[in-house]
């Protein structure tokens, strides 16, 4: 069975949409390990409540980026991780990881990349006044969002409310974050 390491900030829905789907077997993997950078934040609980283990930091106790990723870099060494899926973690990742795991981290992002790439790519595209929005799920590498797409998918949208986006864009990315990491696993892609 394969092992996943799943980073998250803030509420951690698609946390919870990847580990619900290892845990009913739609993945056939399991999450190991959630690593958060926000003592506090929501995702913390599912995690608890899922049963997930944690490594959650601080960034400023940290002289530099380099210490905390090394950390979290032997942490996921030590648990055998096969992919990493970013979900919501609002930090570039760095050196130390993409030496140690490039190639082998992906991301979700809320807008057809390239466009609107960034924290605030909903916003952006609503002042842009798109009417065609989407997610994406690409590689990381050390560019911001410019790693190799690897699946996108598009919903329309005629309005101007960020929440509103970002709520129908959760819908699509719970199910496409499962099934691209599915033919990630597989050897689809």
């Amino acid at each position: 069975m394969k092992r996943l390491a799943v980073f998250a900030s803030g509420s951690g829905t698609n946390y919870e949409a990847i580990a619900k789907a290892c845990a009913d077997g739609v993945i056939d993997a399991e999450v190991v390990l959630l690593v958060c950078d926000r003592p506090g934040a929501a995702v913390l609980d599912r995690a608890a409540r899922l049963g997930t283990p944690t490594f959650v930091f601080n960034p400023r106790e940290y002289a530099s980026k380099a210490g905390f990723e090394t950390i979290v870099a032997d942490r996921m060494d030590a648990l055998g991780v096969d992919l990493v899926c970013l979900a919501g973690y609002m930090r570039i990742i760095g050196e130390v990881l993409l030496k140690r795991y490039g190639g082998r981290i992906i991301n979700i992002h809320p807008s057809l990349l390239p466009a609107f790439k960034g924290a605030h790519a909903v916003e952006q595209a609503v002042e842009y006044g798109v009417k065609i929005y989407g997610i994406t799920i690409h590689w990381v590498d050390e560019t911001l969002d410019g790693g190799r797409i690897i699946a996108q998918r598009a919903f329309e949208y005629d309005g101007s409310d960020p929440d509103e986006v970002h709520r129908l864009g959760q819908v699509i990315e719970h199910k496409l974050y499962v099934e691209t990491i599915n033919k990630i696993l597989k050897g689809d892609i």
